[in-house]
């Protein structure tokens, strides 16, 4: 992925403070015509700029109000193994691969306390892994935001024109 310019970052500011605006509004809203948009939009969805676009749901909505964090340490050998296994339990909300004495660090959702119990049971059932150690989800504090990483980069962005300009 190469470096963003002033557009492509004024574009994910947009799409930022609007992640359902169509690219009409956008072009609308930088100036620009709706074929850059699109073409900007499509360079960046190549270039691995879009994580996913599947939609963040509350697992509370769903009937799991409990939440929490699992590190997990594995085998080495088998971590490709390991981790679509570990796909494949529905509890599973993400997982991170870590450096450190950790490996793994999976975010789960169940029902109850009883259901964490059974998902972290299955976890450890998984040949090739050696351990977990839960920890209780209290709240979100930060969420997962790129707002500050957009200021930034805007600011250490040389303005060679303006988008409005192209």
């Amino acid at each position: 992925m190469g470096l963003l310019d002033h557009v492509d970052l004024e574009l994910l500011d947009a799409l930022a403070d609007d992640h359902r605006a169509t690219v009409v509004a956008l072009a609308d809203r930088l100036g620009l015509s709706r074929n850059t948009v699109q073409a900007r939009m499509a360079k960046l969805e190549r270039s691995g700029v879009f994580l996913s676009f599947e939609r963040a749901m509350s697992p509370k909505a769903l009937g799991l109000p409990i939440e929490a964090m699992i590190s997990i340490t594995v085998h080495q050998a088998d971590l490709p193994r390991i981790t679509a296994e570990l796909g494949e339990l529905p509890e599973i909300l993400q997982v991170h691969g870590l450096s450190g004495q950790v490996d793994l660090m999976a975010h789960i959702a169940a029902r109850d306390t009883q259901h964490l119990f059974d998902v972290d049971a299955r976890i450890l059932s998984i040949d090739g892994i050696e351990r977990t150690e839960t920890s209780l989800v209290m709240g979100e504090v930060i969420g997962y935001r790129v707002r500050p990483l957009l200021a930034s980069a805007r600011a250490d962005s040389p303005r060679a024109e303006s988008p409005r300009g192209e």
